[in-house]
């Protein structure tokens, strides 16, 4: 049976393939300790717990709206005005999804033609680049300059050619760690004016190990030209529940709601009043959750140390980001799998600027990264 011709530039993901090595591993009785995938270990709030369980006795257990509970759309735009300074019309400014990287595809099933140019930094989450190819659309990327922080290279943006369609962004990006200045935002919402491009900032780690949480929409005009994805995964430890969305100017919505109601039936009624019950949680819960990974960053700065990487303490997300200083982060990783049977990220595969360097996650307990320590120092 022949298979679909997107195949031949959409490859397997990394963390599938190297998943299936590990697994091999472990079979054949060694301890792997996963130190490279961003999923959360720690439990959502017990009252997001609970309203699952009380959902799941009384509530409906039937197909749900495509644009998700009234009262979720309302808990959203609540959030943004209380955590963001951003107002929306729930009505038509705010489009559940189940997760954020359900979004990715269905903007660019909506937004993008075969062979229009998108934009993606030269350093990012690969679900862009191959989410981009997947739909017979081109990639091109732009660079980030690690000796300013990972800065954009605004240059690159005055010799822009090519009339690219989608833009993409990321804040506090991911992998870098970068946390992104209001300054940077406003100069992309400039570019996509005028370029008319359409730019979607992915937004799903701007509660962790940050103090000053920044939407897209927090530029005056954003909303002519922007979307933005969000969720649960990351900031309430809901990465499995699959809680997301996209919010935006309606006319822009719309395209992806399109696509959308082709795609699912709706948001499980039991998750979207759990959703709900996340985004009312108090500051003390965001406090709780940084202090726990604070205090795992120093273990993995620890690590790193022995290493010997180099790396940024100011960074923020769920992830440290870290240079090499011989060979390649892939050679590195490769010999703390097989050594020390510890697994953590190569640099490259954000994209090939990231070939020096290594990611590691916080999402494990700090007994874990200390268990990794013990073995790199044998």
């Amino acid at each position: 049976m022949q298979t679909a011709k997107r195949l031949e530039k959409v490859k397997e993901y990394y963390f599938s393939r190297k998943l299936k090595e590990i697994a091999r591993l472990k079979s054949a009785g060694y301890d792997v300790l996963n130190l490279a995938i961003g999923s959360p270990d720690l439990p959502p709030h017990p009252s997001v717990i609970k309203s699952l369980q009380d959902a799941a006795i009384s509530g409906p257990n039937g197909y749900q709206s495509y644009q998700g509970l009234p009262e979720l759309r309302g808990a959203i735009s609540d959030f943004y005005k209380s955590k963001y300074n951003v107002a929306f019309n729930p009505e038509e400014e705010v489009l559940p999804l189940m997760g954020s990287k359900e979004g990715i595809t269905h903007v660019s099933l909506a937004y993008l033609n075969p062979q229009e140019n998108v934009l993606v930094p030269e350093l990012s989450y690969p679900t862009y680049q191959s989410v981009t190819e997947m739909v017979d659309a081109n990639v091109i990327k732009y660079p980030l300059l690690p000796e300013k922080a990972w800065e954009p290279d605004w240059s690159f943006f005055d010799q822009l050619k090519g009339n690219p369609k989608v833009l993409w962004i990321n804040y506090p990006h991911m992998p870098t760690g970068a946390k992104g200045e209001l300054a940077w935002l406003e100069k992309f919402v400039t570019i996509a004016k005028h370029h008319k491009m359409l730019l979607v900032h992915d937004n799903p780690y701007s509660f962790i190990l940050n103090e000053e949480p920044h939407s897209i929409f927090n530029i005056a005009g954003a909303k002519e030209v922007a979307v933005e994805l969000n969720s649960l995964s990351k900031t309430f430890n809901m990465a499995g529940w699959r809680v997301g969305w996209v919010c935006g100017k309606a006319k822009l919505l719309q395209p992806v709601l399109s696509i959308r109601s082709n795609m699912d039936s709706g948001m499980y009624y039991g998750i979207q009043k759990a959703a709900i019950t996340a985004m009312k949680l108090d500051d003390e819960w965001y406090q709780r959750v940084n202090d726990t990974y604070r205090k795992r960053r120093d273990k993995v700065f620890e690590l790193l140390d022995l290493l010997r990487c180099k790396y940024d303490k100011k960074q923020q997300g769920m992830f440290v980001w870290a240079k090499v200083t011989s060979g390649t982060g892939e050679s590195l990783v490769d010999e703390l799998l097989l050594e020390n049977h510890v697994f953590i990220t190569p640099g490259n595969v954000f994209g090939e600027a990231g070939k020096e360097y290594v990611r590691v996650s916080l999402c494990s307990p700090k007994t874990i990264f200390e268990q990794a320590i013990d073995r790199i120092r044998r």
